[in-house]
């Protein structure tokens, strides 16, 4: 099996009522049907920093584009078997947040390539951190948003 590893970053956005911007969509996994809810993330591009990347995946996943960093929510390495091309591959992703607020309430539209799992995408504003830690699919990015919520307590 062949083993991939690379690194993400991603961002925990909050607007000013303290509503929390997350991602859903429905893919198939294993031959069945899943929807999911994240957190927005995605890969870092050689020479970039994590705080741009992050920044920068958040605005093309969800269509937000005016955030800022508001605190570093740390790193966390995430392990997991997928399929691409009729093939798996043991992926070893290392994955950093940010906390993040809304500077701007624009809703410019995603930007990801059409067809792709990721264009599947849509914004899901939820009401708070706590409420969107339940929401969430994945246990990984349920342990970012309590790290969110500890960092604003």
């Amino acid at each position: 099996m062949k083993r991939v590893h690379y690194r993400a970053a991603g961002g925990i956005v909050l607007d000013l009522s303290g509503r929390v911007l997350l991602i859903e969509r429905d893919v198939v996994r294993a031959g069945k049907p899943l929807h999911e809810v994240r957190l927005p993330k995605g890969k870092i591009k050689n020479g970039e920093t994590d705080e741009r990347a992050a920044v920068r995946e958040v605005c093309e996943e969800t269509g937000y584009c005016h955030v800022e960093i508001t605190a570093d929510l740390g790193t966390a390495t995430c392990e997991f078997v997928r399929e691409r091309k009729g093939k798996q591959q043991q992926v070893t992703r290392e994955e950093h947040y940010y906390l993040m607020r809304l500077t701007e309430e624009t809703y410019t539209g995603q930007d990801m390539k059409p067809g792709s799992e990721e264009a599947l995408f849509k914004p899901l504003w939820i009401d708070d951190l706590a409420t969107a830690e339940t929401l969430l699919t994945y246990e990984g990015e349920q342990e970012f948003v309590r790290r969110g919520i500890e960092h604003r307590e």
